[in-house]
């Protein structure tokens, strides 16, 4: 019986295991094919500024340098999201090895969970497996 429970809580476990790594990587992979989206309708021009509400709360001198700086940092953003699309195929790799690694841990566990069931039946005085007939 206790085997049953502690497999089936390690299957349920490997299970939400499963899902996250593939909400994650669903979330990785739109976010890697909308970066490319981008990359390609902005032409560098005003790609990153501080927006007009921030603007009104803080003083001239620092939104023209936060300004500056955003548009020296433009071309190096826009080169990581040209870049981007080509990260997809290595997302896929990482993904797998991700999850392959956490479902190995997990087997692992039930297997130290089953072990442990089977060591504490066998040396716990009084229990005795139910005999045949």
């Amino acid at each position: 019986m206790f085997h049953l429970l502690s497999w089936s809580v390690v299957l349920l476990l490997l299970a939400l295991w499963s899902l996250a790594i593939w909400l994650a990587y669903v979330a990785a992979d739109w976010a890697v094919v909308g970066a490319g989206a981008l990359a390609g309708s902005v032409d560098g021009e005003g790609l990153l500024q501080l927006p007009e509400a921030v603007e009104a709360w803080l003083w001239p001198e620092l939104v023209a340098a936060a300004n500056a700086w955003l548009t020296s940092v433009g071309p190096v953003v826009e080169g990581l999201l040209q870049a981007a699309p080509a990260l997809a195929g290595a997302l896929t790799v990482l993904a797998w090895s991700v999850w392959g690694a956490g479902g190995v841990l997990l087997l692992l566990l039930g297997l130290g969970l089953h072990l442990l069931i089977s060591h504490g039946r066998r040396s716990a005085p009084g229990v005795r497996p139910l005999a045949a007939g």
